[in-house]
């Protein structure tokens, strides 16, 4: 039997195209085998960043030596020049010694706010109130130095303003009254265990502070026919953020 011609033609065109497409999806550039992992997702995008800074502990400074009007000499709180040394906690650094006898200069660092804390035999004055233009206040708290982790909202005076001394000094002058006992029968000056000052400074952060020595080089056991008086060694901690919070800070992002 004849087959007609354009029945034979399509005929012939259709098994040509199953024989490509038999080929085509045999090729081996298009099998993915058996270890193409296919399409592979594009990495998840970086977390963003932590906008709350992590806390970092306060350091404990210690200064040593620091010279309180020692011109007189002797052990006890005696007199003086009257002159007191003027620190500042910020910068941890005298910035008016009480050798200094120019009166500009001493009146000129005296009425600036960056000075703290001041030393001129055994008392301690604050720049505030009668002692300063600044902010700062103080008290003294009975309780250990390590264990002031947060300073109190309330309870300070400043210099002049304290109604509980006679001096109306914020840290109360005398043995036993403020920071320390005055022994008349040794001539001993000692810190009182266990007494801690929190204060404000001149620009109004929180701080505490620990006597630790009233002789040059913090003798254990001091002489006082020997070791020079007048020379305080402290440790303090500083809050630069303005809370009352006295183990931790949060970091200054300019830092």
């Amino acid at each position: 039997m004849r087959i007609p011609l354009p029945r034979l033609l399509a005929s012939f065109c259709f098994c040509a195209l199953l024989t490509l497409a038999a080929c085509d999806s045999a090729d081996p550039m298009n099998d993915p085998g058996p270890d193409d992992p296919g399409p592979i997702d594009p990495p998840p995008p970086p977390p963003p960043p932590d906008d709350d800074p992590v806390p970092v502990p306060l350091p404990v400074v210690t200064v040593s030596d620091v010279a309180a009007d020692p011109a007189m000499g002797g052990g006890g709180p005696g007199s003086g020049t009257g002159r007191f040394t003027l620190y500042d906690l910020d910068e941890n650094e005298v910035v008016l010694s009480w050798a200094e006898e120019d009166q500009a200069v001493r009146d000129a660092a005296i009425n600036s706010p960056t000075w703290d804390i001041g030393f001129q035999s055994t008392t301690i004055i604050f720049n505030g109130g009668d002692s300063g233009p600044g902010m700062g206040t103080a008290q003294v708290l009975e309780d250990l130095f390590a264990d002031v982790t947060e300073a109190p909202a309330n309870g300070y005076a400043a210099d002049g303003a304290n109604a509980d001394c006679s001096t109306g000094f914020a840290v109360c002058t005398g043995s036993d009254n403020g920071w320390y006992n005055y022994n008349f029968m040794t001539n001993i000056v000692s810190p009182l265990p266990g007494r801690t000052i929190v204060m404000t400074t001149g620009e109004g952060d929180y701080a505490k502070v620990r006597v630790m020595s009233y002789y040059q080089g913090a003798p254990t056991d001091p002489d006082p026919f020997s070791d020079p008086s007048r020379y305080y060694t402290f440790e303090y901690v500083l809050q630069p953020d303005g809370s009352r919070n006295l183990e931790t800070t949060i970091p200054d992002d300019e830092g």
